[in-house]
This record gives structure tokens, sequence and C-alpha cells, in this order.
């Protein structure tokens, strides 16, 4: 799996925009943890942190699904990972959670993530309810957020890559 990021368009309309946005930080986290093993993607950042490659991996598939399908759709669909015994189940790996599985299923929710926003103009409302403060968004909100989650968590993924085989990069 080679994954090659595609800089957003410079002079795009604005939905164009957010969109490349939003792709070129879903395919920075999947760079970052491009070319390691298993072992390596489960390898926590640093003690006392769990924090690892594949579990940010496993958190942007339950974040795609939980904004996508939940709130912008208001789809019924459970958690793929946690359990209300375990609200960060993501991020809890075991010897037989795979980088197969965690990719798949992400690359799933982001697909599912993708056919939701093509039906929303940036405007319209979800039909979904954010489930702690029963909030609604627009689509514009949607992927800004988003963005800044990736963000976010990329930097989170930089420096866990580092620690792990000394790569680094933007």
């Amino acid at each position: 799996m080679t994954n090659e990021r595609r800089e957003p368009a410079t002079t795009a309309d604005e939905r164009t925009m957010l969109e490349g946005w939003l792709d070129y930080h879903r395919q920075t986290l999947a760079w970052k943890c491009e070319g390691l093993t298993d072992a390596q993607l489960r390898t926590a950042a640093v003690e006392p942190s769990g924090l690892s490659l594949m579990g940010l991996v496993r958190h942007m598939a339950e974040v795609e699904r939980g904004w996508f399908r939940k709130v912008l759709a208001a789809e019924d669909a459970g958690p793929i990972y946690y359990t209300d015994e375990d609200p960060d189940g993501e991020f809890h790996l075991s010897e037989s959670d795979t980088w197969q599985e965690a990719y798949a299923t992400w690359q799933a929710e982001i697909e599912a993530a993708r056919r939701n926003a093509a039906r929303f103009g940036l405007d319209d409302i979800t039909e979904g309810k954010h489930r702690r403060t029963g909030e609604r968004f627009n689509l514009r909100w949607l992927y800004t957020h988003m963005i800044e989650e990736y963000a976010r968590h990329n930097g989170h993924a930089d420096l866990i890559r580092e620690r792990i085989d000394g790569t680094t990069g933007d």
C-alpha cells in the first residue's frame, strides 16, 4: 500500500477545498502508518500513554462513523471498537488486532462518510443530533471539525512514528 498525498487545490470552490483538506489529512495518517509491522503499529507513544498509530486509525474510524453516519445521516450505527464498559476501546489493543482489519474498517467508514456527505450541501443541517448535546450542525462545520480532528491526531502520529523508527515529515 503506497499512500500518495495530494495537496488541495489553491483556487478551488469552498466545498472542493474542504473535501481536499480532509482527504489530505486522511492520507497523511495513512502515510504515517505506512511500512510498519502490526507490532510497530501497536507500539504506544510513551508511558503512561497507550496511544499508538493503530489506535489512532481505529479512533478515526469511530470519529468518521460518529459524525458522518450517526450525526449527519442519523444512521443507527453502533460503535466499532468501544463499549460502555470501555469507552476508549479503540485505543486498547491486543496482539490479535491487525492493521489489515483496522485499515479496512477505517477506509469503509471514509467511504460511508463520502457517500453521506454527497447528499448534503454545505449549509444543510444534519439529520441526526450530537449524542451528548443534542446539537445539530451544518456540513461545513462537520468538514471543518474533521480537518481539525485529523490535524491534531496527525501531530500525535508524527511523534509516534518518529519514536518507532525515526521517520519524520510533514
